[in-house]
């Protein structure tokens, strides 16, 4: 069976080895390539899969794109414990050992200055979710029996609904402005994505910020501290960190390279043949 070159990420070399037991995309285990002081982390994965034809009718399919997301990200996290990777798209895939070569050395001084950008740093994501600003409350319905209530107190119960659903706003988007203000003041950098849609995520509430925070790996400790002390200051808002991640946010436009799931809100789906 034909193989291609699965790669997860562009790293230095580490002296640490990966886990014995690390598998990745596909069932593979995990290698490194070292090429020009870098190290592109790989694996073998059929090309009845990751062809072309073959890898874009997979990405219609969204449980195999969900297991291809996990087992990418499986690998990462473990890179992240022991270097700073560069992670690369979902289903970034090469011909051969040589075609990762010539990407290695096409983005060579790019990785470089990332790299020294991100060393020994990590990714934090943080949403905040206004819970019973989830829905718009329904105005009141009369008991069995009860006189039904005018128009003008069904218009009065609808400004009333409107006014609380407008009050809690503002004190969702005060309350996340001032824990963001705090998070940034302790980061090295920052990241403000676009609310996730609940419908679409699944998760109760509404998403009224959805940050992403780059911080040294020695300070994460003093960061997640400083979310648990702010997070129950403001009753009706539900606060969730996720994290340490690569810098999935943070390495910019890297063109094979992106985000593959973890610190991100979805795996990227793009293909890398080469």
């Amino acid at each position: 069976m034909t193989g291609l070159r699965y790669v997860y990420a562009v790293c230095r070399p580490f002296g640490t080895p990966l886990q014995a037991e690390l598998t990745g995309v596909a069932g593979a285990p995990a290698g490194l390539l070292h090429h020009h002081g870098l190290v592109a982390v790989v694996s073998t994965v059929p090309e009845a899969d990751f062809g072309e034809e073959a890898l874009k009718a997979h990405l219609e399919d969204l449980d195999w794109l969900a297991a291809t997301a996990r087992a990418h990200q499986g690998v990462v996290d473990a890179l992240t414990t022991v270097t700073t990777p560069l992670p690369l798209r979902l289903a970034t895939v090469f011909r051969d050992d040589s075609a990762v070569r010539v990407m290695i050395e096409a983005r060579e001084d790019h990785f470089r200055a990332l790299l020294d950008r991100l060393d020994g740093r990590v990714e934090w994501g943080l949403k905040v979710y206004a819970e019973e600003a989830a829905d718009e409350p329904a105005p009141a319905v009369p008991a069995a029996g009860a006189k039904p209530a005018s128009g003008r107190d069904y218009l009065r119960q609808r400004r009333a609904s409107g006014r609380a659903k407008e009050e809690t706003w503002q004190r969702a988007e005060r309350f996340a402005h001032a824990l963001h203000e705090r998070l940034s003041a302790r980061a090295e950098d920052f990241r403000l994505h676009p609310p996730q849609n609940s419908t679409l995520s699944r998760v109760p509430g509404l998403n009224v910020l959805n940050a992403a925070y780059l911080v040294p790996r020695a300070h994460s400790e003093e960061f997640v501290e400083l979310v648990d002390r702010t997070k129950d200051e403001e009753p009706g808002f539900r606060v969730e960190l996720t994290g340490p991640w690569a810098a999935y946010s943070f390495t910019g436009d890297t063109g094979d390279t992106g985000a593959a799931g973890g610190g991100a809100d979805a795996a990227q789906t793009e293909k890398g043949v080469s």
